[in-house]
């Protein structure tokens, strides 16, 4: 059951040269004096019930301005949004918010907003203040509040009023570690309460711990939605290619049958990588280890162009696209030298198993001596560990206990004075 559908939305801005044009505008006497900027093109979305949704992309794709149509906020220019349930919507700071208000006010004016009694605020109430952890202030006006302290009322309003669809645009990323580490928990609560959240973020671990789904938006377009690890590849790999300054970004056809298993490729191709094995110690083919084993990932690449001193680089997921382990030859200290048309290159990086039992994939890259890639792929190839122990994490520490049973004193008997 869909809770939003997103169907051909579109939204246009009309921008002036002056700002009297806007005038003549309205009576139609400023036609040539007015452009169109289309900050949505023909977006399709749909939500299911219960699911968190992220979206992600650079500034200026149109992930606020979605948020905001389908908040209701803005009316979209053609298309419509249908959106089902009571809807709570944490857009940017400030948003929602009287500033002379106190924030005992301001909680109560936004709950009756959104449909509430006076009697669920009242009972809703001690859970807002106890989350917001703002103390004496929540009394003082707003507009006295650190972002923090805004923020933290504002988030603790949304979510404690019960609800059905919650939206949340980038405006944890002004909290401190410990209130990020409880939003983090409380959406997970919200998520067993089936709860739809629609979140937008540059925080990619958050996305691939939290998101069900993703979509990847660049140009007030998707331009791809599905797992969130691939649409955090599209999205890594976009950011990458616009750094390289000047050049154009690579979009021939993946030409290797290793590539071929790759989520996700991007780099100016300089060089390209033509071979990725995961051997055992012994140099045999491998894609099981135990703790304690030597992983060896052997990498190959020829070189398309002429390239002094490149970097090749390994990076270790878990199953979910959680980075675990990453390291290249730069951090390790090995120059590699240079390198002329047509030459290839191999680079071995042994590893001691220290992970725990699960499936993990390997990416691996080739880039230039200040981080710009000639070649990366995501996730080419995965290997699993296998262990009978079950550990916490992801990672085995090869943890020794040790244990003794202390046996507490016998109790002295007070000694008698005699005078």
């Amino acid at each position: 059951m869909s809770v939003i559908s997103v169907q051909n939305v579109s939204k246009a801005y009309h921008l002036y040269h002056h700002p009297f044009d806007r005038v003549l505008g309205a009576f139609a006497l400023a036609r040539r004096q007015k452009a169109e900027f289309w900050a949505l093109r023909n977006i399709n979305l749909r939500v299911e019930k219960g699911e968190v949704f992220a979206l992600l992309g650079p500034n200026g794709s149109g992930k606020s301005t979605l948020l905001q149509v389908i908040s209701g906020i803005l009316q979209p220019t053609s298309g419509r949004v249908l959106c089902s349930g009571r809807v709570a919507a944490l857009l940017e700071l400030g948003a929602g918010f009287n500033p002379e208000f106190s924030g005992r006010e301001n909680v109560y004016l936004n709950g009756e907003i959104l449909g509430l009694s006076r009697k669920e605020l009242e009972q809703a109430f001690p859970r807002i203040e106890a989350f917001a952890e703002i103390g004496q202030f929540i009394d003082r006006p707003v507009k006295e509040y650190s972002s923090g302290m805004y923020v933290r009322l504002a988030f603790s309003t949304a979510i404690h009023v019960d609800p059905e669809v919650l939206i949340v645009d980038e405006a944890l990323a002004v909290g401190d570690a410990i209130f990020a580490s409880r939003c983090v928990q409380k959406f997970e609560e919200l998520r067993r309460k089936n709860v739809t959240v629609l979140l937008v973020s540059h925080d990619l671990g958050l996305i691939k711990r939290l998101a069900d789904r993703a979509a990847f938006m660049l140009e007030g377009r998707i331009v791809m939605q599905g797992a969130p690890k691939d649409a955090v590849n599209h999205y890594v790999g976009f950011v990458l290619d616009r750094e390289r300054d000047g050049k154009e970004r690579s979009t021939g056809r993946l030409e290797n049958s290793v590539a071929d298993k790759s989520s996700f490729r991007h780099g100016d191709g300089a060089s390209r990588v033509t071979d990725v094995q995961i051997l055992s110690s012994s140099g045999e083919a491998c894609a099981a280890f135990r703790p304690g084993e030597s992983i060896v990932l052997r990498i190959r690449a020829a070189f398309q162009k002429p390239v002094s001193n490149p970097v090749v680089g390994i990076l270790i997921r878990n199953r979910i696209g959680m980075d675990i382990f990453g390291t290249n030859t730069r951090l390790e200290s090995a120059e590699l030298g240079d390198f002329e048309p047509g030459e290839e290159i191999e680079v071995e990086f042994e590893l001691d198993c220290l992970l725990s039992r699960q499936e993990y994939t390997v990416t691996v890259a080739i880039q230039y001596w200040n981080g710009l890639s000639q070649d990366w792929l995501d996730d080419v190839l995965d290997f699993r560990v296998e262990d009978s122990k079950d550990v916490a994490g992801v990672l085995n520490l090869n943890t020794r206990v040790r244990h003794q049973k202390i046996v507490p004193a016998p109790a002295r008997e007070p000694s008698s004075l005699i005078l």
